[in-house]
């Protein structure tokens, strides 16, 4: 998902970046849409979200496996809001306007999406893309 967030950029200027063109650097393309993402994924192997939401500081002794992906992607959101990360794809100048463009800069993206650990089809990416319009 994230080629097509930093291929297609309008406007946006990443801060500390001195460059006269607009830029998504490829991390901060991964990163807005992590939460949403992982959200998506827990249900194939919510112990491994859980694991990952511990080792970023989640208390997980009390949790229930159906919500690892959503404590998972809550402890990103935490993370990305301390550090000031912009508040999701409509931060970067994208609206809804834009998600079919992106599916559709997603889907030749195989050698990455097949690495998923649960399928998806251009609904799912398109709900991904909704998803992460905002984080916080």
């Amino acid at each position: 998902m994230s080629y097509p967030i930093a291929g297609n950029v309008k406007t946006y200027r990443a801060k500390e970046y001195s460059v006269d063109h607009p830029v998504v650097p490829h991390g901060l393309s991964v990163v807005v849409t992590s939460p949403a993402v992982f959200s998506f994924t827990a249900s194939m192997c919510p112990d491994r979200h859980l694991e990952a939401a511990q080792i970023l500081g989640a208390d997980i002794s009390n949790v229930k496996r159906a919500d690892a992906g959503s404590i998972l992607a809550d402890t990103l959101r935490s993370f990305l809001f301390d550090l000031q990360v912009d508040d999701g794809l409509s931060a970067l100048g994208y609206n809804k306007d834009d998600i079919p463009a992106l599916v559709k800069g997603t889907l030749p993206q195989e050698r990455v999406t097949k690495l998923s650990p649960r399928p998806h089809t251009e609904e799912d990416l398109t709900e991904l893309f909704t998803a992460s319009m905002k984080l916080y």
